[in-house]
């Protein structure tokens, strides 16, 4: 059997808000959204067209989980948006109107600017050398 992590999760206030942000803004893909019961959603989004890669938003259920929608790493970057056009996708970020936390900067790995999502974690966008 391959292995690979299918899907990483993150926490959230809201499906719908988060969605938005997701899919209208930082322009990745619904891949799924199916309700589960009264409360609860299964929601992936990808960044890429294969799918390869995705995030289970998972909305915050209860005060413990509550606490750690915005900050799941600490206030460390937390996921990494790998791109092959920076420029492109820096832009939509500024036009947007999504938080720059760190302008671009040439790095021995390539180019990076960090982001802030809708509600606080960090993004790395890294265009690799």
């Amino acid at each position: 059997m391959k292995r690979k992590i299918a899907h990483v999760a993150l926490v959230v206030n809201d499906y719908d808000e988060a969605i938005n942000f997701y899919v209208n803004k930082l322009k990745f893909t619904l891949v799924e959204n199916t309700k589960l019961d009264e409360h609860k959603r299964w929601v992936i989004v990808s960044p890429d067209v294969d799918k390869s890669s995705s995030i289970l938003l998972a909305k915050a259920d209860g005060e413990k989980q509550q606490n750690f929608v915005g900050n799941q790493s600490g206030g460390r970057v937390f996921l990494f948006l790998n791109t092959d056009n920076f420029e492109k996708d820096y832009q939509n970020l500024l036009e947007n109107g999504i938080k720059i936390i760190r302008e671009p900067k040439e790095e021995p790995y390539g180019t990076v600017a960090v982001f802030e999502d809708l509600y606080g974690n960090l993004w790395d966008l890294i265009q690799p050398k």
